[in-house]
């Protein structure tokens, strides 16, 4: 057996490592995006989906070997390459043999996935990987059996292995009007977060907006993401961020201790405020961001 998607991208592109998103993580970096087609899952919500619910005869791909995807990085004054767009485990061996040249060439390497992954992949490729973003669809296994084709478990066993081999993770939750976003849902899956996980693992809850086959629900209002903040500051969370919404007020990063501004960001722009190295400047707390 072999892939046939192997080294075939249908996406090539410098980004902000906020973009990912990863707030935590060498802010203010540019990392080479790299996507395939295919997924593991079948979400009806895909904001991808005209490349993750795609056959290899639908679009015109371009092949980037492994070494010439950490010399694309480098080109385009990349510190990093990150598998993302479409989920990055269908190219899983790509993934594997690219990590590893981009370790030589001293280029960290980042997933973006479902985390609907087994164990075994995940320990293989673990040496290689820095990061990882898992977007967690919801805390309802029958969410996940109807509307994205998969199982709740795998992926929850999925993060706490990814947290437990040391590699930097931070977890995206889509709040979904109707479908995910009670108050009950959010206050479980941020719960789990600080029981099963760290109170310090940043959480991006994001806005929907209607696409491919779940064009009759609304998009999400900004209110609602305002609940999912507060109700993911009253489990314990130290680092709760909104995304997809434009002036939210909650992308910057403060001080968990003393409320000091550590992280200011502008749309996929950061500046770095008041750490020095990973510590708050002016109280000293260790914080969970890799900086330069």
């Amino acid at each position: 057996m072999y892939s046939i998607l192997y080294a075939a991208c249908s996406s090539i592109t410098p980004d902000p490592i906020e973009k990912k998103p990863l707030y935590h993580f060498h802010p203010g970096h540019r990392v080479l995006s790299l996507g395939t087609l295919g997924c593991n899952l079948s979400c009806y919500h895909c904001q991808n989906h005209t490349i993750s619910q795609a056959q290899p005869k639908d679009l015109d791909l371009i092949e980037l070997s492994p070494k010439d995807a950490a010399t694309a990085a480098k080109r385009y004054e990349c510190q990093g390459i990150a598998y993302t767009y479409n989920e990055p485990t269908v190219w899983w061996e790509y993934t594997l043999d690219s990590a590893k040249i981009a370790k030589q060439e001293n280029l960290y390497a980042v997933y973006v996935t479902n985390g609907f992954t087994s164990e075994d992949p995940i320990r293989e490729i673990a040496p290689y990987l820095d990061a990882v973003n898992i977007d967690i669809k919801s805390m309802n296994n029958d969410f996940y059996h109807q509307i994205c084709g998969g199982q709740l478990q795998p992926v929850l066993d999925a993060c706490k292995l990814y947290y437990e081999l040391g590699i930097h993770l931070e977890l995206t939750y889509l709040v979904i009007p109707g479908h995910n976003d009670t108050k009950v849902e959010l206050g479980q899956f941020a719960r789990w977060v600080v029981d099963n996980l760290s109170h310090e693992v940043p959480v991006h809850f994001s806005a929907f907006y209607p696409h491919y086959k779940m064009t009759d629900v609304p998009h999400t209002p900004i209110s609602k993401l305002e609940t999912a903040y507060k109700v993911a500051k009253q489990e314990g969370l130290s680092f709760i961020y909104l995304g997809n919404v434009p002036n939210s007020g909650h992308g910057n990063t403060y001080c968990p201790e003393c409320g000091t501004l550590l992280i200011e960001r502008n749309g996929f722009l950061s500046q770095i405020k008041g750490l020095k190295k990973s510590s708050c400047a002016n109280c000293n707390k260790k914080i969970p961001v890799i900086t330069d």
